[in-house]
């Protein structure tokens, strides 16, 4: 049974997700809360506390518990590829997000752990190997301020990342540059890039992992990066919390008659 503080965080978390509470706005104080029925004053102050620890609100002496102002993280597309963020600097592509929405970052904000299974049948069609080959699988946790915002699951061809930092499970990025620069040292130049997004409904592990309220949407990414030969080196599934984001897409528009006609 879910404790009554629990029901009662998630109730506030929907309202300020939906905008019933906007940004800067103050909560009722406790007393009112428990005045409504809401709960005791121990269960009103409980879910209090654990929307601060979800990062939805913060509180001050004076000034109560007001909702957080914090836009969502911006979710580059094409421009969080550039090769001169992974290939020629450091940068690996969350770090990327992060000091586009000029937000903060720590190492540990990623955990991950690496294992070997059958690859599925969606696996094996984007790696271009049999269903059921072993794959190498590494599953990655994304936290703002403990907060979870997304999780990564990369396949891999094994023999293309054993002995790599790509299956080492300390936590925070394959090293300067990420994954990508490791697959780059590896003699895998990432060429071409093809992403797939679809919003749906959270499945209830989904949202127990990323602390998601009832009713929750999630938009799944599908992520295959080729090198230049037209080689698939790595296929990833995101599960991305949708309120916790916005995506971002800045490109050339193609002109493909021009093309042919040079």
């Amino acid at each position: 049974m879910t404790p009554k503080w629990r029901d009662l965080a998630d109730k506030l978390a929907e309202r300020i997700r939906s905008g019933a509470y906007a940004p800067g706005q103050r909560l009722p104080h406790i007393r009112e809360l428990v005045e409504a029925g809401e709960g005791s004053k121990s269960t009103v102050h409980a879910a209090y506390k654990a929307l601060e620890a979800e990062g939805l609100v913060v509180s001050s002496r004076g000034h109560g518990t007001v909702v957080r102002e914090r836009p969502p993280l911006k979710r580059l597309g094409i421009a969080r590829y550039d090769k001169v963020r992974w290939r020629d600097g450091d940068e690996v592509a969350f770090i990327a997000d992060r000091v586009a929405s000029g937000r903060t970052y720590r190492r540990g904000d990623q955990t991950q752990t690496v294992s070997r299974e059958p690859a599925s049948a969606l696996v094996a069609t984007a790696l271009g190997v049999a269903e059921g080959t072993e794959v190498c699988a590494r599953a990655r946790m994304v936290k703002e301020d403990g907060r979870p915002t997304h999780t990564l699951t990369s396949y891999y061809r094994p023999e293309q990342v054993e002995g790599t930092p790509l299956v080492d499970p300390t936590p925070g990025p394959a090293g300067p540059g990420g994954g990508f620069r490791v697959l780059y040292e590896a003699g895998y130049e990432i060429d071409r890039m093809r992403e797939e997004l679809r919003a749906r409904p959270a499945t209830p592990d989904e949202a127990a992992r990323l602390q998601l309220p009832p009713g929750e949407w999630v938009v799944e990414l599908h992520r295959t990066a080729y090198t230049r030969d037209g080689t698939a080196v790595e296929f990833a599934v995101g599960v991305h919390a949708a309120t916790r984001f916005s995506w971002t897409y800045d490109f050339q528009v193609p002109d493909s008659a021009r093309e042919e006609a040079r």
